[in-house]
């Protein structure tokens, strides 16, 4: 603490080190250049209105706005508020006579708006601006709003407004209408990490990395809830703030811990994993902070799995990036998404169990249970492709009970009346063979071209890699079981070999597939456009639209069907029965 400091008593962190000017406001560039510019020019609004989540700056905006129009170094308003003078002063310190700030969690009626409306009326007595600021205006009443809005719609010259509010949604459009928006942001972690370490420094204290990681994490992109976190980490440490005082003081588990944890579980080793959350809760850990923290960790570990450059985050460590692209490696999307599930299920139950830790305990070993489960897919796969054992009966996709006959190698070896419910109808079933030895058949063909290739991983639901095959591959030569392709845009390092991986899984055969520097073809997805506007041009030619188009000018035409591809399945695989649809029914018109 410094001696002016002793001399003034203690001031917090958050009022110690509020910004004084645009130039130390932290995190909102779009806000400051705006309003910078704004000044400069000239072209300032009689009505501000700043938004955003608590503690990111929002009456700091507005006293530093009334300090730049009213600041005496500068022959006009400024930018750059000097600080020193009367007028700067009396505003940071909140009682110029002219800056009046108002809170409306507290004054919420019309006699409190009215008395805005009546003092209006008069010239500054000091400033150039008198600036009416109110903190939390959406608490104003429904009276209280319509009394104000003719005034703020047309303000004498030296009147300013500045609202300032967290729940932008409860204030009337009458009045959002009358208003500059200005929505503030959360402050983004590195540049939270960079300022606290910052201001850890002016105060002559020191603090490790990984203690400001967890305290910008714990704030949720809020200034003000960092540096109180921070002004009581200095407290906790004595000047010294290390990670695991942090940890200790915000009751978290270590991460990663919580890592090794939910590795525990998805690997189903349960007497391990409620150990180590017993010795969690025993080191202080709340239960429910604890699955709060798994639940991050699986929304992480997800984000991972579909955009890898999530590892790139600043406040993950390279232990953390590195365990955990080994788990998002092991871990199927289904088994994410369940987890995800009964976590935030077990949450909501740990919350209002009377024993906080036997429901934590309950709801991890319901999750080692389910995860050794396979997901639904993979069991209606194995159903497909799992050919029958020899000599033993085949159950074969009837309607009703009738018999069902298998054949071996010497003739018929069973027949048997159906029990129980039916294979689902569709199901593919392999039979053996007349020579009595397996044979396999793939789940698809050979696909003809690199179109019916794409639809195979849309119809597997490989969404990630069904996507940029269609939309940033580009071929430049295609036959059944050899690929070269021009890929536009980085894709995950695993891409060409999930691809293959996929496609011997479906086919049976090992496919070739090449990345060659050449233009290629026309992506898939170009291709659908080209098509779609193809068809819309014919569809505008028909003499039916034609005259749709022609009796409602305003009419227009939304999408063209054609009903010929609605018996096809992506694969080129049609429905058996033979196409009797003329040209004249061969597409629908949505207007």
């Amino acid at each position: 603490m410094t001696a002016a400091d002793q001399d003034q008593g203690y001031r917090v962190l958050a009022r110690k080190y509020r910004p004084a000017d645009f130039d130390t406001l932290i995190g909102q560039e779009a806000m400051v250049r705006t309003l910078s510019n704004a000044i400069d020019t000239g072209r300032l609004a009689h009505a501000f209105i700043m938004t955003g989540v608590r503690g990111v700056g929002k009456t700091t905006t507005a006293r530093i706005i009334a300090k730049a129009l009213n600041c005496t170094s500068h022959d006009g308003p400024s930018i750059s508020p000097c600080g020193t003078c009367e007028n700067c002063v009396s505003i940071a310190e909140s009682r110029h006579v002219d800056v009046l700030e108002m809170d409306a969690a507290s004054r919420t009626g019309v006699d409190d708006i009215r008395e805005i409306i009546e003092s209006v009326r008069y010239a500054p007595v000091s400033a150039r601006f008198k600036i009416y600021i109110i903190d939390e205006v959406h608490m104003l009443s429904k009276n209280a709003f319509n009394a104000l809005l003719k005034t703020l719609e047309e303000p004498p010259e030296h009147v300013k407004f500045i609202f300032a509010t967290t729940e932008i949604r409860k204030l009337p459009v009458t009045v959002l209408s009358r208003c500059q928006r200005f929505d503030l942001k959360r402050v983004e972690a590195d540049v939270l990490v960079a300022h606290l370490a910052n201001l850890v420094e002016k105060e002559g204290c020191t603090a490790e990395e990984g203690a400001l990681k967890l305290v910008a994490r714990a704030s949720e992109g809020s200034v003000r809830d960092s540096l109180s976190l921070l002004d009581q980490a200095i407290a906790h440490g004595a000047g010294n703030v290390s990670e695991t005082q942090v940890r200790d003081m915000l009751g978290l588990a270590d991460r990663a811990q919580v890592l090794d944890l939910f590795e525990l579980v998805m690997e189903g080793k349960i007497a391990e994993a409620l150990t180590t959350l017993r010795s969690q809760y025993d080191s202080g850990a709340d239960p429910a902070v604890v699955l709060n923290d798994l639940l991050e960790v699986a929304h992480w570990l997800t984000r991972l799995k579909v955009t890898p450059d999530t590892g790139t985050d600043a406040l993950v460590s390279e232990a953390e990036k590195s365990q955990g692209g080994e788990m998002a490696k092991k871990l199927s999307m289904p088994h994410l998404t369940r987890a995800w599930q009964m976590l935030l299920k077990g949450l909501s139950e740990t919350k209002v169990a009377p024993s906080p830790i036997a429901a934590a305990e309950m709801v991890l070993i319901r999750l080692a249970y389910a995860a050794e489960l396979p997901n639904p897919a993979d069991l209606v796969k194995k159903l497909q492709t799992a050919p029958a054992g020899a000599g033993a009966p085949t159950q074969m996709p009837t309607g009703g009970g009738g018999n069902v006959q298998a054949m071996g190698a010497a003739g018929p070896q069973a027949t048997a009346p159906q029990a129980g419910p039916t294979m689902q109808q569709g199901a593919q079933v392999i039979a053996l063979n007349p020579n009595g030895g397996d044979e396999h058949h793939a789940p698809y063909p050979m696909p003809v071209d690199f179109e019916k290739l794409v639809a195979m991983f849309t119809k597997e639901r490989e969404a990630q890699l069904a996507v940029l095959l269609k939309d940033y591959v580009r071929v430049v030569s295609y036959k059944p079981g050899s690929i070269e392709m021009n890929i536009t845009r980085k894709t995950p390092p695993d891409f060409l070999m999930r691809v293959k991986t996929c496609l011997k899984h479906w086919t049976g055969a090992d496919w070739m597939i090449a990345v060659s520097e050449q233009q290629g073809d026309i992506t898939v997805k170009e291709k659908e456009q080209v098509r779609t506007k193809q068809r819309r041009d014919e569809a505008l030619e028909e003499p039916i639209v034609k005259a749709l188009l022609a009796q409602f000018p305003e009419a227009e035409l939304l999408a063209v069907r054609d009903s010929r591809l609605e018996g096809d399945d992506g694969m080129g695989l049609d429905s058996g029965e033979p196409d009797q649809t003329t040209d004249e029914e061969a597409s629908d018109f949505d207007f």
